[in-house]
């Protein structure tokens, strides 16, 4: 068995574990709130393959994947801004750290004021909650870039605009993915909460629509449903951030003199070496 297949047996085993002792625990209840797994396994096959996906599933997958590369744009650009510039991010520090504290849920009357109940205020909803940990990372990766590199950077020639793309941006990768991934489960939440409120269709919609209307195995299949996607996501995200940050483990392992993964790199990307370098 390979080291990447002990590692996914490894990583499988509790939630089946958890399934296993969840199917064989409810298989005998008679509780209209926790029904028995089997009943929704079959609910969720009924309602999710493949009755309610147009009208529920993939309304709420635009909203959420909008609202996410949203906030992942504007956090990436505005943190770019404000950490390039020590004035800007004192000026801005009162404002950001009075938005990213707001409960995100309070922003939501005053959404349906402005934008209505429709599409648009629901993606604000999740972009609003969800650039915050890309725009902090931003931010501190920006900071954090080594002086001398932007010092041999200038030597070279490089303008501003190379500077960013070819020494800051790299360089703040590592923590802008960080911070990539806590807004993904951010966006998800903010996609459930926005659809409760004055919306006729989603997810959140379906869930809390089936709680009201006592549909408890729809209500646990559309709870099942968000899990699975926001596996599905993470895993997704997590793939591209290995691809993407294969270097910085290659060339972080190498530095640090443990055993290098095959495939990673074991030298910073181009982008990081000055020309000629």
């Amino acid at each position: 068995m390979t080291r990447r297949m002990r590692a996914i047996a490894l990583e499988s085993a509790l939630p089946v574990l958890l399934v296993v002792v969840w199917w064989a625990a409810s298989a005998d209840s008679e509780s209209i709130y926790f029904p028995p797994l089997r009943e929704i396994v079959a609910t969720f096959a009924d309602v999710w393959l493949f009755d309610r996906v147009a009208s529920d599933l993939i309304p709420s997958l635009i909203r959420f994947t909008a609202g996410f590369v949203v906030a992942v744009a504007g956090g990436v650009g505005l943190g770019l801004l404000i950490g390039l510039s020590p004035l800007l991010r004192r000026a801005t520090d009162p404002l950001v750290d009075f938005l990213r504290t707001l409960p995100k849920p309070a922003i939501i009357p005053p959404a349906i004021l402005f934008l209505g109940a429709g599409a648009s205020m629901k993606v604000f909803i999740i972009a609003f909650g969800a650039i915050w940990p890309v725009l902090l990372n931003t931010v501190d990766g920006v900071r954090g870039v080594d002086p001398g590199t932007l010092d041999m950077a200038r030597v070279y020639g490089l303008r501003r605009g190379e500077r960013i793309r070819r020494v800051v941006l790299p360089a703040a990768t590592p923590q802008i993915f960080a911070g990539g991934r806590l807004a993904l489960a951010i966006a998800l939440i903010l996609m459930v909460v926005s659809e409760m409120v004055a919306s006729t269709n989603g997810l959140g919609y379906f869930v809390l629509l089936s709680q009201q209307t006592f549909a408890i195995p729809e209500m646990w299949s559309g709870i099942l449903l968000l899990g699975l996607i926001g596996y599905l996501f993470n895993g997704i995200f997590v793939l591209a951030e290995r691809r993407a940050l294969r270097w910085h483990r290659g060339w972080r392992a190498a530095a640090l003199g443990q055993p290098v993964e095959a495939g990673a790199a074991t030298t910073r990307p181009r982008a990081l070496v000055a020309p000629g370098g």
